[in-house]
């Protein structure tokens, strides 16, 4: 006679027991199509062996809900949570879920021990759904949620094939726009301060960069890129190193506000004027950029309308689980100011 299991068991150990990967063990649960039978049979045979319950059925038979959504800051760098983005967007969230008479949680997922922490958390019936923000490419989490059968929605996405349900800013159309903005000043050498590259985000800024050149039949140079990570530090230490290997830079895109306002001290600090020797434009249009000196030129993202959409798009998915994920970027505006 075997040894008894103690615990409730987990989709891992019916994935184990019948040789499959996790997204296969959730595909049979949900009874979703391309799944062969052989498998499913397999699959439905550990299952009854090990007598798993999904907790979302579980839920469903008890007819329970928590009213509660869980807003997740998958951010692994603790300086991000200092900048003005995590709290425009959780305000914005919160805003667009006042009326619901839902409570919004806000939890860390910073590491696979947090990640697994938080998803057997929420599948234990603790939240109806799932808000993702500051996801990274190679970022596990919103799959374990999507294979746990949970309400998810991202604010951004990991990649450009990204398969669960998102809301976005066109960070890319932005860029291009806040080019060719610098472009029509008569700006020949601009160069860019990037976001971290493994976030989509800051790879579509960059791309968005890049096409701008491109179509203006500007020859950018490599070397006018410099990486930072949203912060007004990298902001002003990647300036700084610009200024020292390319004196003749005259206009700069920075991936955000806060890098925005790195730049402009590094510029100061260097004797240029702005706009008159460089023209500065950032990204978000947070309260900030009405604070510089000078008023920053920028990109605003729809933040509030960023949190609605979210927000609906989880709602509906909470209410009745959609056939598709859905995907919906939302439009950018240049806001121009003193700095460009």
């Amino acid at each position: 006679m075997g040894r008894q299991r103690l615990g409730t068991p987990t989709l891992e150990e019916v994935a184990a027991r019948a040789g499959v990967g996790r997204g296969t063990v959730s595909r049979v649960i949900n009874n979703a199509a391309g799944v062969r039978d052989s498998t499913r049979r397999a699959v439905q045979q550990a299952i009854a062996e090990l007598g798993y319950v999904p907790n979302l059925a579980a839920r469903s038979l008890a007819g329970r809900r928590a009213d509660a959504v869980a807003l997740v800051m998958a951010e692994p760098d603790w300086r991000q949570f200092g900048e003005p983005f995590f709290s425009e967007v959780a305000r914005a969230i919160g805003d667009a879920l006042a009326d619901t008479g839902m409570q919004l949680l806000l939890t860390l997922a910073r590491d696979d021990v947090e990640r697994r922490r938080f998803v057997e958390y929420a599948r234990g019936g603790r939240v109806d759904g799932v808000l993702l923000m500051s996801v990274r490419g190679d970022d596990p989490l919103p799959d374990m949620l999507a294979e746990a059968g949970l309400p998810t929605v991202l604010l951004g996405r990991r990649s450009g094939d990204e398969c669960v349900s998102y809301v976005d800013a066109d960070n890319a159309g932005g860029a291009r726009d806040a080019v060719a903005h610098l472009l029509h000043q008569g700006r020949t050498a601009i160069a860019t301060i990037t976001g971290p590259p493994d976030m989509y985000v800051a790879r579509c800024r960059l791309r968005g960069y890049q096409e701008a050149l491109a179509r203006a039949g500007v020859r950018g140079r490599r070397t006018w890129v410099a990486e930072g990570d949203f912060t007004e530090e990298s902001g002003h230490r990647a300036m700084t190193r610009l200024l020292a290997e390319h004196p003749e830079i005259d206009g700069v895109l920075a991936a955000s506000d806060t890098t925005a306002a790195g730049v402009l001290r590094a510029l100061r600090e260097a004797g240029r004027r702005v706009p008159e020797d460089v023209a500065v434009i950032g990204f978000d249009d947070f309260p900030l950029a009405l604070r510089t000196d000078p008023p920053l030129t920028t990109v605003r993202q729809p933040l509030e309308e960023l949190g609605r959409a979210m927000v609906g798009m989880l709602l509906e998915e909470m209410k009745e689980s959609a056939v598709a994920w859905r995907h919906v970027i939302l439009r950018t505006h240049l806001v121009v100011r003193e700095s460009a």
